[in-house]
C-alpha cells in the first residue's frame, strides 16, 4: 500500500524547495531541517565558504551517516553472538545446547 504524494516547501540556506514525496510532510520537513543544519555547520566551521561544495560535504557526511546506521545492527548481532558464545563456555555442559 502506497501513500499519497505529498508537496511540502522547505528552506535550505534560504531557498525555498518543492517537495514531492510519498513521506509524511514532517519526514521531509525534518530530512530538509537536517541537510540545512549539516551544510551551514559546515559553513560556519570554515570549512568551506561556496554553498554547493558545503552541500556536496554535507551530503558526504549525511550518507557516511546513514552507513553507521545500516552497520550498526549488523555489529550488534556480531556482539551478542560473541558475548552468547562467552556466556556459553561458563554453562554446565548440559546448558550449552545452543538455540
Amino acid at each position: 500500500m502506497s501513500r499519497q504524494k505529498s508537496s511540502v516547501k522547505v528552506t535550505i540556506l534560504g531557498e525555498e524547495y518543492t517537495i514531492r514525496s510519498d513521506e509524511r510532510p514532517e519526514h521531509t520537513r525534518a530530512v530538509a531541517q537536517h541537510v540545512d543544519d549539516t551544510i551551514r555547520t559546515l559553513m560556519s566551521a570554515g570549512m568551506v565558504v561556496e554553498s554547493h561544495k558545503a552541500a556536496i560535504l554535507a551530503a558526504m557526511q549525511v550518507t557516511s551517516e546513514f552507513f553507521h546506521a545500516r552497520e550498526a545492527p549488523e555489529e550488534i548481532a556480531d556482539r551478542i553472538e560473541s558475548l552468547s558464545a562467552s556466556i556459553r563456555r561458563l554453562l554446565p555442559p548440559a546448558k550449552r545446547v545452543r538455540e
